[in-house]
């Protein structure tokens, strides 16, 4: 429903932030990730997730895309609500907690506060082979896609082809044409030696 809330920064706490955005105040639950990068009392942007239950909605929200990304990964695992996913990013990093699961170090993520050894290996498990298709570049946040190719790669690792593979055969469809392919052209060429 929301991607993001651009405002003020009304109020900044180490678990919630309120964010003035057209004169509504929107009560935002943050990691302390997220809160250590927020600036002090200036308007500031975050990425947003709407959690709906029956008696409540609230609102989650991360400092970068590729944060939200990592705990929708996580909230998605069966026992891992929207308050251990925000629990885990105020533990340890984005990165680290990546780097955990795709290296499947079990003591690393059991390390948190509330994750078992069972939760653990449910999370390796689950997102080990998610988090190494999409590749390390995760979490960076891309500044805009600026080439064909670029955006060619983005739609072929959303249509669930592994980021090394595809990069390769872009980078073959490239090198055979001397003239300037579209994004459209890149894909088609590229979904025929996929």
């Amino acid at each position: 429903m929301y991607d993001y809330i651009d405002g003020k920064l009304a109020f900044k706490g180490a678990a919630h932030v309120v964010i003035d955005a057209g004169g509504v105040g929107y009560h935002i639950n943050i990691s302390l990730n997220t809160y250590s990068q927020l600036p002090e009392g200036e308007r500031c942007k975050l990425f947003v997730w709407l959690h709906v239950k029956e008696d409540a909605h609230t609102l989650y929200g991360f400092a970068s895309e590729g944060e939200r990304r990592l705990f929708m990964h996580l909230i998605s695992i069966s026992g891992i609500g929207p308050n251990t996913g925000r629990m885990m990013l105020s533990s340890i990093t984005p990165a680290e907690i990546q780097a955990a699961i795709v290296q499947g170090n079990v003591a690393a993520i059991q390390r948190i506060k509330g994750i078992g050894p069972k939760s653990a290996q449910r999370v390796i498990l689950e997102l080990q082979d998610k988090l190494k298709k999409e590749g390390p570049d995760t979490l960076t946040v891309m500044p805009g896609l600026k080439t064909a190719k670029d955006e060619a790669l983005s739609a072929l690792v959303m249509l669930g082809f592994v980021r090394n593979v595809a990069e390769k055969v872009l980078e073959l469809e490239i090198a055979k044409n001397t003239g300037v392919l579209t994004v459209e052209q890149l894909i088609k060429s590229a979904l025929k030696s996929l």
